[in-house]
This record gives structure tokens, sequence and C-alpha cells, in this order.
């Protein structure tokens, strides 16, 4: 976990989101507080900033990461899906920014409890909380074939959805898939691929698709969404980093919707991304875009 993180999309972010010192603030998903040090340097100690995670790691590291504030800092485990009661419970009605990084941290990818890379043989697990139920393996062992396929296609946008099911399938019938070792090996034999040093991996998607339905990811967002607009103090800030065309193409309805409805205005008219010196510092910001909406 004590990987390097660096927040993306964080220049963007300060060049357009103005803050008073007495501002809340919420980030919804604090991870290693890379965004929350930053903003909460501006807040004084009137202001306050809430952090939410699921996982405890990473909260107890973004505890110590802003050790040295002026705000009031509270920390809470919880799904950013639960902020209303989360802000309810520690006393704050409303906030002036509430910002959500919906990509994953560096040292979580690393971290073999969560089982979520394709680089490292680990158990095949991807629950970002430990309290949810079903793993990644739960679902590859189980599913039927067709609905296999079909969760791969739809969250993973993969085409070669059903034979990588059907090898999933014909593999699991001797062998029950525990590592994520197993699963990448599986999907570059379906797909007839190796590896390579460069490029996407063969495995990307059907991973990306497993997460997305071992964490309910989309149904998360979507319920943050819902919620935001009754949270948010007149002229505040909604922004949301993503890191696909799935949670890209939710918050852009999303966001087009609520401005029709003169509810919010867009800051950004199209997803800020991050530009060649940001990539090369971090390319994992390649695939981000952010998107800021202000309630009116």
């Amino acid at each position: 976990m004590s990987a390097e993180h660096i927040p993306v999309l964080a220049e963007q972010l300060e060049s357009l989101i103005k803050l008073t010192s007495n501002a809340v603030i919420v980030d919804a998903t604090v991870g290693y507080a890379g965004h929350s040090k930053i903003f909460g340097g501006k807040l004084g100690p009137e202001g306050c900033l809430l952090g939410l995670d699921v996982d405890e790691k990473c909260l107890d590291l973004a505890k110590t990461n802003l050790s040295d504030l002026k705000c009031k800092v509270l920390l809470k485990k919880s799904n950013f899906s639960d902020i209303s009661n989360a802000m309810a419970d520690l006393g704050l009605p409303k906030a002036n920014f509430i910002l959500a990084d919906l990509g994953w941290c560096s040292g979580q990818i690393v971290d073999s409890e969560k089982g979520l890379s394709f680089q490292n043989n680990m158990p095949l697990d991807m629950r970002l909380d430990a309290d949810l139920k079903t793993t990644a393996a739960k679902l590859v062992n189980s599913l039927e074939e067709d609905d296999l396929a079909d969760l791969i296609f739809k969250y993973g946008e993969e085409r070669a959805s059903r034979r990588i099911a059907r090898f999933i399938v014909e593999y699991r019938k001797n062998q029950t898939i525990i590592t994520t070792g197993q699963l990448s090996f599986i999907i570059c034999r379906a797909l007839g691929k190796v590896p390579q040093a460069r490029g996407i991996h063969p495995a990307t998607r059907t991973f990306q698709a497993l997460r997305i339905a071992v964490n309910d990811e989309l149904g998360n967002l979507e319920k943050l969404l819902e919620n935001s607009p009754e949270l948010l103090d007149k002229n505040g800030y909604l922004a949301i980093i993503s890191f696909h065309s799935l949670e890209d193409r939710i918050v852009k309805q999303f966001f087009n919707a609520k401005s029709k409805e003169g509810v919010f205005e867009l800051i950004t008219k199209k997803p800020m991304v991050a530009d060649e010196k940001e990539i090369g510092l971090n390319p994992r910001s390649r695939s981000a875009k952010l998107r800021i909406a202000r309630k009116i």
C-alpha cells in the first residue's frame, strides 16, 4: 500500500474549483488523500474535510497524510453511494465541493489481498470493500456461460466475450479458478494472444468487467449522482473523474439532464483530460476524464 499514488488532473481541478477557507469538502473516494491534501490545504480551522472510502487501509494512510491540515478532518468507512447517510451521521447537511475519483489507487493494484492485477498472480478476489460477499472467483466459477459472457460484454465492452466465457467454463470443468494468473492465462488462450511489453493486456477488459460487477461500481456511481443535488449548497461543485467510457457516459448524461433542468451549470462542456506532461509523469492519467458541474 506504500506504492506512489499521484492525484490525476489535480491542476485542472485547482484551476476551476474556487473555495472559501470555511468550505465543506467531501472527497467521496479519499484513497491515499492526494486530492484531499491539495484542497484541504486551502481550508482554515473553520473549514471541514470529509473523506469516504470502503478500504480501511486507504483510510489509515489518508489519516496520516492529512494529519497536518488546519481544517477539521473527518474520515469514515463508507461507500460513496451512501454519501447522504455518511454526511448526516457527521452533522454535515451541505457541502461546497464533492469530488469522486473513480480510479483505483496504485497500491490497491499491487495489493495481493485485492486480487486486481493480471500482472502478478494473486487470489482472484477484486473486492475493494472486504465486507462484500461476492468475489470475482465466485462469479467465474458459478455463472452460466451465457450470463458470464453477457457480464464481460456489458461491463468490459469485450467483443470476444462469448469465446472467453466458453474457455472459462471449459477450464473450470477440470479445475476451480482461484487466481488472477489462471484467469489471465485462460483469457490469453481464448484470444490467441500473449501479453506484450507495450499495449493493452488481453485480459484488461474482462478484469474490468469482473471488478465492476463485484463492486457494483456503476450502480454506486448512479446513486452518488442522484444524491448530489440535495447535498450541495448553492454554487457548490460536483467533480467526477472517470477512467472508462461506461462511467463517463453515466456522468455525462446525468450532468446534461440536470443542466437542462436548471439544477446544474456545466463548468466543463467537454471532459478535461491530461496533457502530455502529466501523462509522462503519471501514465494512468491517460484514460482519466474530468467533468465538473456547479449547483445553481
